[in-house]
């Protein structure tokens, strides 16, 4: 939500208030889309990967208070539920300092961050959906101590006026009431930032919209909710659901849900920002006092404070980001549809083939959102959060066709070629790639390897459900330490 909150109530006039306030923020941004104030000479990439805490027993550790402390770094910082923790990635420019600078810096941090809250009992583990996490884990005892997400999860069920009901029909059936927003916790995500020019910010998000579906078939990591094997992404159903503020009538209304895909391309980010403001009710009300407009009349950078508030509770999968630096106001794409994990290795290949394909696309005479209809995009997101690598996708050109295929013969090269006019050379760009690559090949992902696994322990081994989840979790973490690529990992 991008910044701490109090905890208090809100009153009719604090809406109205709010409301207004957000309408200044619009004109105000509009005014300095106008007058290009941003800076994008030089952009750079951001990553943010949240992760889980587990004990020695590789089941759920409420331990994220004591294992801030221990970490002891402004790098890492609170989520939603208490077994959550997220690291923030110092930005950098995508080809800068070699080709391994980015994964040993990733490495060194998250090794550090184990070696402090290993002597508390707490270990990290980046996974979609933790498997060994139950339903007793998330109710409102398991919610961060952080008071913004306890006021989130008040005006959430205060707008639904009831529990929340999860319902994925997968391999197997799940369906249950939640009366808080934990299980959103459940959910823990890799997310890439890319900072843009204005002029740029439309292409960039229409191009990360349309490979979204892709993104999810190839990394896949999120198979079991509860003990229930579901999607192969059950995070994108399960984050859909968890944050919804619309009851059953609501939404035979037509009124958009706050996880969003969208409903169209767009010519601008303004038109993001505005559907926000025209769709959306305020959550979290909160006004600041700076005035935007004179704020910006005195050249000075104004925060938008009320716009950015909000634009941080409607969770789009690739979420429009503005924000201010060093007095310097930027853009960013932020790409949320991958799930955490299972390696640093498959994450930066992740990064590489977003940042490769996303600029491939981009600079085409004949743009893919040209050619393919929204709705497309995102019946391709679902079926590759229920197939994983297996999914069937639409493409231009190409009809609907396998994942693997459409990447290893249409999407593969062009992220190469995308690298590579970013200032890439093949000796950093072939290790990356040639993960998806081989993904691609042997049809393996993350998803794959747990419920192989799963079932090599339950179905063989007859283990009882929930230890071989176990068993099958503490393998998955001996294997993520080692950082050999998830499509390597063997089922033994």
């Amino acid at each position: 939500m991008g910044r701490d909150v109090p905890a208090l109530a809100f009153t009719r006039d604090d809406r109205r208030q709010f409301r207004n306030k957000m309408h200044t923020c619009l004109d105000v941004f509009a005014r300095m889309l106008r007058e290009s104030r941003f800076d994008f000479e030089r952009p750079q990439v951001g990553l943010e990967i949240e992760l889980n805490l587990v004990d020695a027993a590789a089941e759920p550790a409420m331990r994220s208070t004591d294992a801030l402390e221990a970490i002891a770094d402004p790098s890492w910082s609170s989520e939603l539920g208490r077994f959550n923790l997220e690291i923030n990635i110092a930005p950098r420019r995508l080809t800068a300092g070699g080709p391994d600078s980015w994964e040993r810096e990733i490495r060194d941090a998250l090794n550090h961050a184990e070696g402090k809250a290993a002597p508390i009992g707490a270990h990290l583990v980046m996974v979609g959906i933790l498997p060994t996490l139950q339903m007793k884990d998330v109710g409102l005892a398991s919610l961060s101590e952080n008071p913004r997400y306890h006021l989130l999860n008040e005006q959430i069920f205060s707008a639904r006026g009831e529990d929340l009901l999860i319902s994925v029909d997968g391999v197997e059936r799940l369906r249950t009431y939640a009366d808080t927003i934990t299980p959103e916790a459940a959910c823990t995500s890799t997310q890439f930032h890319l900072q843009v020019s204005p002029d740029e910010f439309a292409p960039y998000w229409n191009a990360a919209q349309a490979v979204a579906g892709v993104q999810v078939a190839l990394a896949a990591n999120s198979p079991f909710l509860f003990g229930k094997e579901l999607w192969r992404e059950t995070r994108i159903p399960l984050f859909e659901q968890a944050t919804d503020t619309r009851s059953d009538e609501i939404k035979v209304q037509g009124v958009r849900p706050r996880v969003w895909f969208g409903e169209r391309w767009i010519t601008t980010v303004f038109d993001l920002f505005e559907e926000n403001v025209r769709y959306f009710p305020a959550l979290l009300p909160l006004c600041e006092d700076e005035d935007p407009r004179e704020t910006l009349d005195r050249g000075d950078i104004p925060a938008l404070a009320e716009l950015t508030l909000h634009n941080g509770t409607i969770y789009r999968w690739n979420r429009p980001v503005y924000a201010v630096v060093d007095g310097v106001p930027h853009l960013r794409v932020e790409n949320r549809v991958l799930p955490a994990g299972p390696t640093v290795a498959d994450v930066l290949s992740n990064g590489a083939f977003y940042y490769g394909l996303t600029r491939a696309l981009v600079e085409e005479d004949r743009p893919v959102w040209s050619r393919m209809s929204f709705s497309v995009a995102e019946e391709n997101l679902h079926a590759a959060a229920r197939h994983g690598i297996d999914a069937q996708l639409y493409w231009p050109g190409m009809g609907e066709v396998p994942a693997t295929e459409l990447v290893l013969r249409r999407l593969l090269p062009l992220a190469h070629r995308g690298l590579e006019r970013a200032g890439m050379d093949a000796a950093w760009r072939e290790p990356l790639l040639g993960i998806i690559e081989q993904r691609c090949v042997s049809g393996r992902n993350g998803a794959v390897w747990q419920a192989e696994m799963f079932h090599h322990l339950y179905d063989t081994a007859h283990a009882d459900r929930h230890e071989a989840l176990r068993r099958m979790t503490q393998q998955y973490i001996d294997y993520m330490h080692m950082n050999a690529p998830a499509h390597t990992w063997p089922v033994e």
